[in-house]
């Protein structure tokens, strides 16, 4: 991955502006960080817990400056049901064609089949993007290496709390 990172525009059927664009979007200057989210699939029960963690301590990461933002490689009507089932506080993005997803390199597994089928192939990816100065760059990476291998919510806070910092 380069210094920045590609900017996006996708479909958000959560909260904030629609469409939601990484370099651009509509907030207030509050936000040092955006933490990106990559799921697997509309059926993963381990995106599901880690999307209703993430809202369970939204206050937290708004309070370093940091936005969540959940991006699901599924149809804008399917991510809406998990916007209908858990009141998300933050963008929930639609990336049906997985151009994002793929842009920002997120681990398929098992080839040809994993590429065809993101429930056995994708891996769950958190990225905190560094947006202050409107040139978003990457700040830290986890990538999964299996379904459930994801960072703590506290990882997580303690990556944006060290953006925050450093303004």
């Amino acid at each position: 991955m380069s210094q920045t990172v590609p900017d996006f525009e996708l479909e958000n059927v959560g909260a904030g502006p629609n469409p939601f664009s990484l370099a651009t979007p509509v907030r207030d200057d509050d936000t040092d960080s955006a933490i990106l989210l990559f799921q697997r699939d509309y059926h993963c029960g381990n995106c599901r817990k880690q999307v209703s963690a993430i809202a369970d301590r939204y206050d937290e990461f708004r309070a370093v400056n940091a936005l969540p933002v959940s991006i699901l490689p599924e149809p804008a009507d399917r991510a809406a049901n998990w916007q209908d089932q858990y009141e998300l506080p933050y963008p929930l993005l639609a990336d049906p064609s997985t151009d994002v997803s793929d842009d920002y390199d997120q681990p398929v597994r098992f080839g040809l089949l994993g590429s065809l089928h993101d429930l056995v192939g994708r891996m769950p990816v958190a990225m905190v993007v560094d947006t202050r100065n409107g040139n978003p760059t990457p700040f830290y990476t986890y990538e999964g290496r299996m379904p459930a291998d994801r960072p703590t919510i506290e990882e997580l806070l303690e990556e944006a709390s060290a953006v925050y910092a450093r303004t």
